[in-house]
């Protein structure tokens, strides 16, 4: 028997592709440290947890499997987003343009936070992902509230411990890395449970343009 391929519709898509965008306009915009209230975070802050909110939409409405092949897709994404920066920081600058030093200096990531950042993205997005999936399960699709908080809790608090750590352990002091993940775990989660009006928009939309509710048995 040929195997039937696999559809995607353009609600799909644009989701995947909502997802991505905010993946990589996060990783860009981090090198700026922001000062409010006596906190200091990245700017990224004001989109990565957007990833979060439109995985937990992937994973209610579509399913673990296929939230998980969007995860794979923004890796691969920011990983080329990544590799043509690095690779238009070594071509020779024209002789009039005065903009290497300011390209190297907010485009010029470090091995380091490369890797403590994409080790991140992956358990984070993963474990966000499975942990929605799996509480669907156990609420029988009720609460959608409780399972977007929960698994936000979940992804987020080991995306932050993550980063922190492999990106400055030896670095700074250790109460410091507890601060700083401490603070961006609680504010990033802080930010999702203040959009779950907008996450149960944007679920219910979907699930009615669909005509799908996947509930992942067995994961």
């Amino acid at each position: 028997m040929k195997e039937q391929k696999e559809c995607y519709s353009k609600w799909f898509v644009l989701t995947a592709a909502v997802f991505v965008t905010c993946l990589i306009t996060a990783n860009i915009i981090a090198v700026k440290l922001v000062g409010m209230a006596g906190l200091v975070f990245p700017a990224a802050l004001v989109i990565f947890p957007v990833s979060y909110i439109i995985g937990d939409v992937l994973t209610e409405v579509y399913g673990y499997r296929k939230a998980r092949q969007v995860i794979w897709l923004g890796f691969l994404c920011n990983l080329i987003a990544v590799a043509a920066i690095w690779t238009g920081g070594l071509l020779p600058a024209a002789a009039f343009w005065d903009g290497q030093a300011a390209y190297n200096r907010i485009l010029g990531y470090t091995p380091r936070l490369l890797g403590a950042s994409f080790i991140a993205y992956l358990i984070g997005e993963f474990s966000n992902a499975f942990v929605m999936a799996k509480m669907k399960i156990a609420t029988r699709g009720r609460w959608l509230w409780t399972r977007t908080i929960a698994s936000t809790l979940a992804g987020q608090g080991l995306d932050s411990a993550i980063f922190i750590t492999l990106a400055f352990a030896g670095a700074i002091p250790i109460d410091g890395m507890i601060s700083a993940v401490i603070t961006q775990w609680l504010m990033k989660s802080a930010y999702e449970a203040a959009a779950t009006p907008l996450t149960y928009l944007a679920v219910n939309f979907l699930k009615q343009q669909e005509k799908s509710d996947v509930s992942d048995r067995p994961l």
